[in-house]
């Protein structure tokens, strides 16, 4: 429920109905605004009903968030979010921009592979030191070890990082070592694992699962943030169809749809959504038209030589031409582009 308050309420007011609600067991929310202010209540919608807060005389009008989804919703908080990863804001009027390997598979590829991206504009450095693959024969990632060389690349760089994190027992390890915790397909309705994340207060990198509805993203966010950590970024990863010539199907439309009905900031993976290199490029452009905030993209130092997803990796050439390609597109979209290099 939102209880808009009338222009002139002290806080003092806007207090008192805020304890009422916190009171009758629900969950309070506090909203000032420029010209007025703006409570929220979460709970029990008879409890809320029978409170009935129209009583209260600095209280302008009540009325019923209609979505499911309530915290991450545009009817609660109407200005867009704006995360901060470590150094790098996410969605502010500077887009974002991370890229790295798929898979961490030793310092010397790290560093090589962050020295390039960091060179071409990117300020946040992804890889994977757990890997989830199909196969159990697959490469599975160094683990811990992968950690610890991610954390030393990104001092040594400047960059910040951004891993996945597959099982609540590695938590810790994650948030110790890393900016930011990434949230796989395979784990966007692993509830255990949304909560636990809730319970930090790192950035949270939420990618959409291989068949799911923009609405099951949405809860899977809202379970994030109401545990108690408000940053969350959605990330666009591509879907599951009957299209067999990608990968996945990338799906642009939930892009501007999530950016409408949603204050997080909205990442796109090009080259998950496609899994063919030659089409990350493409789709990397397109998603900045359609209103992404940044985005994640695959890059290793030789992609032939990668453990994982070779097929989608850009050389370092071709993410450093990507980046050229992709000013234009990132300054009609009515954002700025300030790689790091030029923020140090």
């Amino acid at each position: 429920m939102i209880i808009i308050l009338k222009a002139n309420t002290t806080e003092a007011q806007a207090k008192e109905v805020l304890h009422e609600i916190e009171t009758a067991g629900l969950q309070p929310l506090h909203m000032p605004g420029v010209e007025r202010t703006v409570l929220g209540a979460l709970g029990d919608e008879r409890i809320l009903d029978a409170l009935n807060l129209e009583k209260y005389p600095q209280v302008e009008k009540v009325k019923p968030v209609l979505s499911k989804y309530k915290l991450v919703s545009r009817e609660i908080y109407p200005q867009d979010t704006v995360i901060q990863l470590g150094n790098t804001p996410v969605g502010s009027q500077q887009f974002a921009l991370m890229g790295g390997p798929c898979a961490i598979e030793n310092e010397e590829q790290l560093l090589e592979t962050a020295q390039y991206v960091k060179s071409a504009g990117a300020t946040v450095l992804r890889g994977g030191a757990f890997k989830p693959r199909t196969s159990p024969y697959s490469f599975q990632g160094l683990g811990v070890e992968g950690l610890k060389i991610m954390e030393q690349v990104g001092k040594e760089t400047g960059l910040d990082t951004i891993t996945e994190l597959m099982d609540i027992k590695d938590l810790d390890d994650v948030a110790n070592h890393i900016s930011a915790i990434q949230i796989g397909a395979r784990n966007m309705q692993n509830y255990s694992l949304l909560k636990a994340v809730g319970e930090t207060q790192k950035p949270i990198l939420l990618k959409r699962g291989l068949s799911a509805t923009i609405e099951e993203l949405l809860l899977a966010a809202e379970y994030i943030v109401a545990t108690g950590n408000p940053n969350v970024m959605i990330c666009e990863r591509g879907i599951r169809t009957f299209e067999t010539a990608t990968r996945n199907t990338l799906d642009l439309n939930a892009v501007a749809y999530i950016k409408e009905k949603s204050h997080l900031p909205v990442i796109v993976d090009p080259s998950h959504g496609t899994g063919v290199r030659n089409l990350v490029s493409p789709m990397a452009k397109a998603g900045v038209a359609c209103g992404a905030d940044g985005l994640i993209i695959e890059c290793h130092r030789r992609p032939v030589e990668s453990v994982s997803d070779a097929a989608q990796a850009l050389s370092p050439t071709d993410f450093s031409e990507l980046l050229q390609q992709l000013k234009p597109f990132i300054e009609a979209s009515g954002r700025t582009f300030k790689p790091l290099a030029a923020a140090v």
